[in-house]
């Protein structure tokens, strides 16, 4: 068995053409449209695998994890404010950005394990959809702070209606509204197709990662070493609750590289409408160029491990 899968190859292969400046992007229709295809089918087996599950026994567990998703930037915005001396602002940003997740640093995960054959919750996306929001909201408010003016109607509108969302959470109620006799025939679609989408989604994520390079030239060691240790921190607290909540290995694993990861997807364009004045490359210097970079090469491997680590010692 090779020793790396595939889709990381991939995504290699795109960060050395970057690099090396080679002449090699993918149009901008085709990413966007491999970026849709892998939000919904991410969405639509959440969903499919919700339909199976009593709801008074999930719900607990949803409720734990968007608890999760609020208190990362939390941890998270006073190392920035005051260790890296970062604006309110830009702390505040980038704090939600390792709050939230990455949608790509999940689909390897679930990769990796299906390449390995270790189990896991078939509905762990739907905690990938809870943890969308909670730290997007957190985001706003460690910047705008909370007064008479603070629009929550716009906020919470804005975070709703943001692409992956709409996509993740529209998959999730279509498998669920479906279950797994219905979405049979979009079968071959969105999920016989997931790992050659992955595959060529990573190899454009590749290339942007490379161009985020200079960025971390100019501000510094700081980032570096923050979109570095904060994925590590996070996920430690991500596998403690995955065996808190009695997951497998594999489960705990998954919920471990979901706080461990960071968005450059949803919290971009979010910051971007309720918080102009951040600086949106210092986020995606540190989400995108760092920890999606070391998520993709070396984190994934040491979350399994952790996650083994603490079943061990749990018992």
């Amino acid at each position: 068995m090779p020793a790396l899968d595939p889709v990381v190859l991939f995504f290699l292969l795109g960060l050395a053409a970057g690099l090396l400046r080679a002449e090699l992007r993918l149009p901008p229709a085709i990413y966007e449209f491999l970026s849709v295809l892998l939000l919904l089918s991410i969405g639509l087996k959440g969903g499919v695998e919700l339909a199976k599950q009593p709801l008074g026994a999930m719900l607990p567990k949803m409720l734990a994890v968007v608890l999760m998703g609020a208190l990362l930037p939390l941890a998270a915005y006073p190392v920035l404010r005051f260790a890296g001396r970062f604006k309110r602002a830009d702390a505040a940003s980038i704090a939600a950005h390792y709050g939230s997740i990455s949608v790509g640093t999940y689909a390897v995960a679930v990769s990796y394990l299906a390449y390995r054959e270790v189990y896991f919750e078939a509905y762990m996306p739907v905690f990938l959809v809870l943890l969308e929001m909670p730290a997007i909201v957190v985001g706003i408010l460690l910047a705008r702070g909370v007064n008479k003016d603070t629009s929550w109607y716009l906020m919470i509108r804005d975070v709703l209606l943001g692409k992956s969302m709409v996509l993740l959470f529209g998959g999730l109620l279509i498998g669920w509204a479906t279950g797994p006799e219905g979405i049979k025939p979009i079968e071959g679609v969105f999920f016989d197709m997931f790992k050659g989408v992955l595959a060529l989604f990573l190899l454009e994520m590749g290339l942007i990662a490379a161009s985020q390079v200079a960025s971390l030239r100019r501000h510094g060691l700081f980032l570096l070493a923050f979109g570095l240790l904060m994925p590590l921190a996070a996920s430690i607290v991500g596998a403690v609750l995955g065996w808190l909540l009695y997951l497998s290995v594999g489960g705990t694993m998954l919920l471990a590289t979901l706080a461990a990861s960071a968005s450059y997807i949803a919290v971009p364009a979010a910051m971007r409408l309720s918080v102009p004045e951040a600086n949106p490359t210092l986020s995606l210097a540190a989400s995108l160029g760092v920890t999606f970079t070391f998520n993709v090469m070396a984190g994934i491997p040491l979350y399994h491990q952790l996650a083994e680590h603490i079943h061990r010692l749990g018992g």
